[in-house]
C-alpha cells in the first residue's frame, strides 16, 4: 500500500496536477488583496465591495497564501517533484559527463 502511495505521488501526472492545482490557486490570491501582504487594501475592498466580501470571507480567500490548503499543495508538489527527480539523478549526470557525439563526415548537407 505504501508502495502504491509512493509510486502515485512521485508520477509525473500527480507533479503536473498539483502544479496546475497551485496555479488554479494561486488565481484569487493574485486577484483578490491578501491580508498577510496588505491589510488595509484588504479593509478597502471589504468596504468598496460589501456584496464580494460577504462571500470571499467565508471561503477564506483574503488568506490563500497562508491557507492550510496551499501549503498542503506546495509541500506535496515539492515531495513529488523530488521524488521525480532523485531516481534519475544518475541517468542525467552520465549523460552530462558523457563526450558529445563526433561530427559526421559531412556536415554542409
Amino acid at each position: 500500500m505504501l508502495r502504491w502511495a509512493w509510486g502515485q505521488l512521485t508520477s509525473m501526472r500527480t507533479a503536473l496536477f498539483l502544479l496546475f492545482l497551485l496555479a488554479l490557486a494561486a488565481i484569487p490570491g493574485s486577484m483578490i488583496p491578501q491580508q498577510s501582504i496588505s491589510p488595509i487594501s484588504v479593509m478597502d475592498f471589504q468596504k468598496a465591495n460589501p456584496f464580494w466580501d460577504r462571500i470571499f470571507e467565508p471561503l477564506g480567500f483574503y488568506n490563500i497564501y497562508t491557507s492550510p490548503m496551499f501549503s498542503a499543495v506546495y509541500l506535496l508538489l515539492f515531495v513529488s517533484l523530488i521524488g521525480c527527480i532523485l531516481p534519475r539523478i544518475g541517468k542525467y549526470l552520465r549523460a552530462v559527463r558523457k563526450p558529445p557525439p563526433k561530427l559526421p563526415a559531412r556536415i554542409e548537407r
